[in-house]
């Protein structure tokens, strides 16, 4: 399944990302997008963000908040 397109994300959004280091084991870690850090509108591996605590990842999937 594709990563979401940057027209989909926004501040305050909750998403689960792929921090840089957990790349090869595929663990995501879940929060709230602060800023949006990638300029292009789509990118293979997933929109670069800074979530809430500082957490920078790229967004691999939306949390349906209901």
């Amino acid at each position: 399944m594709p990563t979401p397109k940057r027209s989909e994300i926004q501040p305050g959004l909750r998403v689960q990302v792929i921090e840089k280091q957990n790349q090869k084991s595929g663990a995501l870690t879940e929060g709230v997008v602060q800023r949006i850090l990638t300029k292009s509108p789509s990118h293979p591996h997933g929109i670069k963000v800074m979530l809430q605590d500082g957490t920078v990842g790229r967004v691999q999937w939306i949390i349906n908040n209901g």
